[in-house]
């Protein structure tokens, strides 16, 4: 009976601790600071497939360049 005790300490403790570590990484978002969760800087990286049908995009577009950096208008000035 003793070890069962301990068992049962040992499992609250544990699930205390993990409990304390989950709530940590919650935090309240403020009504305006919400516009901001779509933005393309918070997303997730890209898949393959996405970055390969961006490149596709733009190589098919051709008025900018190669990469998905900024580049200009496409008037050939820079």
């Amino acid at each position: 009976m003793r070890k069962r005790n301990s068992g049962s300490l040992f499992l609250f403790g544990a699930a205390g601790i993990l409990t304390v570590l989950l709530l940590q990484s919650c935090v309240a978002v403020k009504p305006y600071q919400r516009v901001y969760l779509n933005d393309e800087a918070m997303q997730l990286g890209k898949t393959q497939i996405d970055k390969f049908d961006e490149n596709v995009h733009t190589y098919r577009e051709g008025s900018s360049g190669g990469g998905s950096g900024k580049s200009s208008g496409g008037c050939g000035c820079n």
